[in-house]
C-alpha cells in the first residue's frame, strides 16, 4: 500500500503556526510528516535566511503528534557529527514513542555552509563523508555497541543509551546521483527519497538503485522508494509556492484536476514509488492539501 505524507518546510514560519500545521496534516490522514534540515530558507539568497532548525523542530513534531511517522528529509552529514546525530533521534524516538525516522545526505546549500564557516568540501568528499556517517549512523541507532574506523570519523567501543523505543530506527538516503549516492543507499539504507523528478525518472533511478542492489548482494525489495512532490492546482500556486525555482521543480508537481492528479500519483507508483510526499512550505496551502486528502480519502 502507498503511503502519503507531507514533507513541511521550516522556512518563513514559526513554530506556533508548524504545531498547527501538523496537527492538521495528521487529522487529514496522513501516515508520514517530515522535516528538512537548513539554515536558509530555499532560495539560495545569502540574505535569506528565515528558517528554523531542523532537530529541534523533529522534536517538536514527535511531541505534537501522535500518529504519523516524523521523518527528516535529510540530515547534512556536514551540520553535524554521526554520534551528536543519532542521540538526538534516539530522544526523539523516544519522544515520538517509537515513530522516529532518520535521513542523511551529503549536503548542498553552500550558501549556509559559507555564512556560518561550515566546511564545504568538493562532491566526493561529502559522499564520502556521509558513506561514513551512515555506517556510523547504523551501527549506534541498531546495535549496543559500535566501532568504526574510517577517515572523517571513528568510534570505539561506542554505547548509545538509553536504545531507541523500535529496534532498529529506518535509515533514508536523499538523493539522485546514480554513481555513489544511489551505491551508499543500497548498501547502507532502509528508504531512498529523490525530491521533484517526473515519474520516468522514478524508474530509471529506481532500476540503477536495483542493480546496485544485486552488485551488493542487496534484496531490493528492503529499501523503501519515495519521491516528494509539489501540490499546485493552478499555475499562480506553483508560483507562490515556489517563485524562482518553479520551473526546476515543475517535472515533479502534481498539477490540474483531480483526474490527472491521480493519474500522476498512479504513474509514480508504476515507477516504483512505496510513499509519495507532498512538499509543503509557507505559506501554507492546508486547502489544497484537504482537497488532496478528500480525492484519496485518506482520512
Amino acid at each position: 500500500m502507498t503511503v502519503f505524507g507531507v514533507h513541511v518546510g521550516l522556512q518563513h514560519t514559526t513554530a506556533d503556526e508548524l504545531r498547527s500545521v501538523w496537527r492538521q496534516i495528521e487529522d487529514l490522514g496522513f501516515g508520514w510528516i517530515s522535516v528538512w534540515d537548513h539554515f536558509y530558507g530555499a532560495t539560495g539568497k545569502p540574505d535569506d535566511a528565515a528558517c528554523l532548525e531542523a532537530v529541534a523542530m523533529h522534536a517538536a513534531l514527535a511531541c505534537t503528534t501522535s500518529k504519523v511517522r516524523c521523518g527528516s528529509l535529510v540530515y547534512s552529514i556536514g551540520y553535524r557529527h554521526p554520534a551528536v546525530l543519532a542521540k538526538a533521534i534516539t530522544t526523539i524516538d523516544q519522544l515520538s514513542a517509537g515513530r522516529a525516522d532518520m535521513g542523511i545526505g551529503a549536503g548542498w546549500a553552500k550558501v549556509e555552509y559559507d555564512a556560518y564557516g561550515i566546511p564545504f568540501p568538493d562532491v566526493k568528499t561529502r559522499l564520502d563523508q556521509m558513506e561514513e556517517g551512515i555506517q556510523c549512523l547504523r551501527g549506534l541507532l541498531h546495535d549496543d555497541v559500535t566501532d568504526f574506523e574510517g577517515k572523517w570519523f571513528q568510534l570505539q567501543a561506542a554505547r548509545n543509551e538509553p536504545r531507541p523505543v523500535q529496534a532498529k530506527i529506518p535509515i533514508w538516503v536523499g538523493g539522485g546521483g546514480e554513481k555513489r549516492t544511489l551505491k551508499i543507499a543500497a548498501r547502507h539504507a532502509d528508504g531512498w527519497n529523490v525530491p521533484f523528478i517526473a515519474p520516468a525518472a522514478v524508474a530509471h533511478k529506481n532500476a540503477v538503485l536495483d542493480r546496485h542492489c544485486a552488485d551488493v548482494g542487496r534484496d531490493a525489495s528492503e529499501i523503501k522508494r519515495a519521491i516528494n512532490v509539489g501540490l499546485a492546482y493552478s499555475e499562480d500556486s506553483l508560483q507562490q509556492q515556489f517563485g524562482a525555482i518553479s520551473e526546476l521543480v515543475r517535472p515533479g508537481v502534481l498539477t490540474g484536476s483531480h483526474e490527472q492528479i491521480m493519474e500522476r500519483i498512479g504513474q509514480y507508483v508504476e515507477a516504483g514509488a512505496d510513499q509519495v510526499n507532498i512538499a509543503l512550505r509557507a505559506p501554507f496551502d492546508l486547502d489544497a492539501l484537504s482537497r488532496f486528502s478528500d480525492a484519496l480519502h485518506l482520512a
